[in-house]
């Protein structure tokens, strides 16, 4: 089959690659139907992350199940389904409390050994805990099968940093990135019932989406400016609910500055850089919560899963690219060089 794979910074390849096969009982093989390149990936790209030459590439997609090993027993061939960006077994301590991300088995697509989703077909481990099952008439709708492919990641990504600031109906909440993670925080602040939502970010094409997500406002300034920029719409006060969805130290700074005293940042950024951002005086002065982290999306797709479905949420125009899997490697770029937002690849 042909499968990404990356052997240098700004070196991204599809080659032929051996067809998965189901390894252990608990697998199944999933013929990728969509699959997309994440901000995170870019990190491998430019050489900020490190990689083996040959290793694949991709953490989000969707697509139909070829094979079943003999104790799968929820799946069967030519069900639809979506993959969450780890896979995990679904019955340790932690997949039952939710944290499916700490999985005492889990893992994630693309390690050493394993399967990149930016392929025609990946082998998934413990397919009964990680795969969740989709409406097979679905696979005939390309919005939809965009809308869903976003449950893999960047949706229950924005709604877990939404969650973790605490955003509640009435609340005014400040989104601190632009990208794909960040419009699917201004989606998921509004569907838990945010009154006042500003935006920033400096797109005006990534802006746009945003108010069509339900931003009321937007600011275009960075660092000191658009903290006077958000509290001159906040009377002063800033947000109740943050989301930091960079990674940076300086958004990081600008998520706890923009925050209003008793509020909370919920942080999904990835965090590249040596310093955070953090100053604990700060926010143990003002009394600010900070929640975050890798976003545990399968517990989430269950909860998401019927709003994309019937069009409540409709994530899908954070992808403003499509390639076919022998235009990867365009893909990165475009992204790389920001003429792209999120790039979906067909198969």
């Amino acid at each position: 089959m042909r499968a990404t794979t990356i052997h240098a910074p700004f070196d991204m390849r599809v080659e032929d690659v051996p067809e998965p096969v189901v390894r252990l009982p608990t697998d199944a093989v999933v013929r990728v139907l969509r699959a997309c390149i994440c901000g995170s990936d870019l990190w491998a790209y430019r050489g900020e992350a490190s990689r083996q030459p040959g290793q694949r590439i991709g953490h989000e997609f969707l697509g139909v199940v070829e094979e079943t090993g003999s104790d799968v027993t929820t799946l069967r061939r030519g069900d639809l389904v979506v993959a969450p960006f780890m896979w995990s077994d679904g019955v340790c301590d932690y997949c039952r409390e939710g944290l499916t991300t700490s999985c005492e088995h889990g893992g994630f697509w693309g390690s050493l050994g394993y399967d990149g989703g930016q392929g025609e077909a990946v082998r998934v481990p413990f397919a009964d805990g990680t795969l969740v099952q989709l409406p097979k008439e679905a696979a005939s709708d390309d919005r939809l099968l965009a809308a869903l492919l976003t449950l893999s990641d960047v949706l229950g990504t924005g709604h877990h940093a939404a969650l973790g600031a605490g955003v509640r109906p009435g609340a005014t909440v400040a989104v601190v990135g632009d990208g794909a993670v960040g419009l699917c925080a201004v989606l998921a602040a509004k569907r838990l019932g945010a009154e006042r939502i500003i935006a920033l970010g400096r797109h005006r094409a990534r802006t746009d989406i945003a108010r069509r997500f339900g931003a009321t406002d937007v600011v275009a300034e960075r660092g000191d400016a658009a903290v006077e920029a958000v509290r001159e719409l906040t009377r002063g006060q800033g947000a109740h609910a943050v989301v930091e969805a960079v990674g940076t130290e300086q958004s990081m700074r600008t998520a706890l500055e923009v925050g209003r005293d008793g509020g909370a940042v919920g942080f999904v950024g990835v965090p590249h850089g040596s310093g955070t951002g953090l100053d604990l005086g700060v926010m143990f002065d003002r009394n600010i919560a900070l929640r975050g982290g890798v976003a545990p999306v399968r517990a989430y797709i269950p909860d998401l899963l019927p709003d994309v479905l019937s069009g409540a949420i409709d994530p899908s125009p954070v992808f403003d690219l499509t390639v076919g899997i022998e235009g990867v490697p365009d893909g990165y770029k475009a992204m790389d060089e920001r003429t792209a937002l999120k790039v979906m690849v067909t198969n």
